[in-house]
């Protein structure tokens, strides 16, 4: 008799360094408890995010593999085989959840093919938890992205954001590489129409946490400091 599949459970981690089980439920733990199959973005880190939720849990027992831009299709397609030996396995990002903004999504997509339950487990997302701090139209809205790095194509993207979001009553939501955080909201202030309203949300769920929605004009008069603070920016027009 063949064994049944084991499952894939996608296991949100933490937006910063805080205790885990702070921003975690316990059902984390207790996942986490009974697996030792998992499939990371970074070992090191995924260790020793193991480690913080289940400290007893056994290290050399962990079977890790890794999936970043340089694993090949070819060896992402053999990621599940321990489902099809009846071993459930542990989708882990590296900050959030799993498969939103992340390479994950290939291997949920991947059991899908392969008939293996998917099941999504409660963590916070920086994209929801932004747009739920912002005051913004919860109802529609698109997750985009990063925005190009050449000034005009940006300017031109973010013209066309706005348009989008005033036509469809929707908000617009982006993300930056940290370093580049103040001018992105430099260039947000200077190119949006002045009353289109912009939210920063930055070090979620962290005791730093910053999360603001002004409109362009009063961005220009801005004095927080986001540099290499991780951020969300969203943007409606009315």
């Amino acid at each position: 008799m063949n064994n049944p599949k084991g499952k894939l459970y996608l296991i949100p981690t933490r937006l910063g360094d805080n205790p885990p089980l702070e921003v975690l439920p316990i059902s984390i733990k207790k996942i986490i408890e009974h697996l030792d199959y998992y499939i990371v973005e970074n070992e090191k880190t995924a260790r020793r995010f193991i480690k913080r939720v289940s400290p007893s849990k056994s290290q050399p027992s962990l079977k890790l593999q890794v999936l970043n831009k340089y694993t090949t299709e070819a060896e992402r397609n053999t990621y599940l085989n321990a489902c099809l030996e009846g071993n459930s396995i542990g989708l882990i990002s590296e900050a959030g959840c799993p498969a939103i903004a992340d390479p994950g999504a290939d291997i949920v997509s991947l059991a899908h093919q392969m008939d293996i339950t998917v099941v999504p487990l409660v963590g916070p997302s920086s994209i929801l938890l932004a747009l739920m701090g912002s005051g913004m139209n919860g109802q529609s809205f698109t997750f985009n992205g990063y925005l190009p790095i050449d000034k005009s194509e940006r300017k031109a993207k973010l013209k066309t954001l706005e348009r989008l979001s005033s036509e469809h009553n929707q908000a617009q939501i982006f993300i930056e590489t940290p370093y580049r955080n103040m001018k992105m909201l430099e260039d947000l202030a200077n190119t949006l129409h002045p009353n289109t309203r912009i939210c920063v949300a930055c070090d979620l769920t962290l005791p730093t946490e910053f999360i603001k929605t002004k409109t362009a004009k009063d961005w220009k008069h801005n004095k927080e400091d986001l540099h290499k603070r991780p951020a969300i920016f969203i943007i409606q027009k009315d």
